[in-house]
C-alpha cells in the first residue's frame, strides 16, 4: 500500500532540511519542537527510511541522509503542486478565474449586457467569458444542452418548461418599426389591423403575437428575416415594416421609428434561465447574482 503524505508533514520536513535545525522549523511552523520531531518520525515510518542523520546532541545541525536528499526535491514538488491547485481552486471558488459561458437574445446582448459585463469583470479580470447571442429558442437549446451556464431570453409557454428555472428581470412592449418617412410613422400608437395593408416582415420575436388577437399578422407576413442586421437594413431601405420588442429597436437609429402596439398590448418578459437540477459554477452564480443586484438597484 502506498504511503499517504500529509502536506503539513512535508512542509515540516522541508523546513528542517532548509533551516538545519528542528527548533528553527518549529518556530516557523508555530509548533513545539517535539511536535515537529514526531511529525518527521511519522513521515520516516511511512517512507520506511530515515530522512535525517542521527544527532548526538540537541544543538547539532540536522543533516539529510542520502535518501533524505533525494526525497527533498520530491517533497518540494508535491508541496508546489498542492499549493498551485489549492490557489487555483480558491480563485475559482471566488469566481476570480475560470470560464463563464452565457447566451442571450440579441436585444439584451447589445443594449444591456456590455455595461453589466464590464462592471462585473472589474472584480474578476482573469475570468474567461464565452458569450453567444441568438433567438430565445436557440438560447434555450444551449441551456438544455449545457453548452452555456445560463441563458437570458423570453420563455415561450413557461408552464411547459418544468425542467427550468426562469427569473424575470426585464420586460418590454411590442411595437411596430418602420422608416421615419413611412405613413405609419406619424402614429403615436397602432392597432394591429392597421398593419394589414402594409408589407410585413416576420422575425424571431414575431412568435410573441401567437397568443394574441394580432396572430393573423404572422400569416400575412410575406417575408421572414432571422438576422437582426439584415432586418434593420431592409427596414431602413423602406422595404417593409415589422414588429419588434422595444429593447430590440436600435436606439441610435435616425432613420427608423418605434410605435407601440396598443391593440393588443403584448409584453415580452425577459429573464435568466437555468436548469432546475443543475448547480451553477461559482463564476456563473456570481454573474447571476450581480445581474439581479444591478438591475434591482436601477429600478
Amino acid at each position: 500500500m502506498l504511503p499517504e503524505f500529509r502536506i503539513a508533514q512535508l512542509r515540516h520536513f522541508v523546513w528542517v532540511a532548509e533551516l538545519k535545525r528542528f527548533h528553527a522549523a518549529a518556530d516557523k511552523a508555530r509548533r513545539t519542537q517535539p511536535a515537529i520531531s514526531l511529525s518527521i518520525r511519522d513521515l520516516e515510518n511511512k517512507l520506511g527510511e530515515l530522512l535525517f542523520e542521527k544527532r548526538n546532541t540537541k544543538t547539532a545541525k540536522a543533516e539529510l541522509t542520502p535518501f533524505g536528499k533525494h526525497f527533498l526535491s520530491k517533497a518540494k514538488e508535491l508541496i508546489a503542486h498542492h499549493d498551485r491547485v489549492s490557489h487555483e481552486m480558491m480563485l475559482m471558488a471566488k469566481y476570480k478565474t475560470g470560464h463563464l459561458r452565457l447566451a442571450s437574445v440579441p436585444s439584451i446582448a447589445s443594449q444591456v449586457l456590455p455595461a453589466l459585463l464590464e462592471r462585473f469583470l472589474e472584480q474578476a479580470p482573469e475570468l474567461h467569458v464565452s458569450f453567444f447571442d441568438d433567438s430565445s429558442d436557440a438560447v434555450l437549446k444551449m441551456v438544455e444542452m449545457q453548452q452555456v451556464d445560463f441563458g437570458i431570453c423570453h420563455l415561450f409557454h413557461e408552464h411547459e418548461h418544468y425542467d427550468k428555472v426562469f427569473t424575470q428581470i426585464w420586460e418590454d412592449q411590442i411595437g411596430v418599426v418602420c422608416p421615419v418617412n413611412h405613413p405609419l410613422a406619424k402614429k403615436e400608437t397602432l392597432h394591429w389591423k392597421e398593419l394589414c395593408q402594409h408589407r410585413l416582415i416576420a422575425n424571431g420575436t414575431s412568435r410573441l403575437l401567437e397568443d394574441s388577437e394580432a396572430r393573423p399578422l404572422l400569416e400575412l407576413s410575406q417575408f421572414y428575416v432571422s438576422n437582426m442586421i439584415s432586418l434593420i437594413a431592409m427596414l431602413e431601405a423602406g422595404f417593409a415594416v415589422t414588429t419588434l420588442p422595444r429593447y430590440a429597436f436600435p436606439r441610435e437609429s435616425q432613420t427608423l421609428r418605434f410605435i407601440p402596439l396598443s391593440t393588443p398590448t403584448v409584453v415580452r418578459r425577459i429573464g435568466i434561465v437555468t436548469l432546475r437540477e443543475k448547480s451553477l459554477s461559482p463564476a456563473a452564480q456570481a454573474m447571476v447574482d450581480f445581474i439581479l443586484q444591478q438591475t434591482r438597484q436601477s429600478i
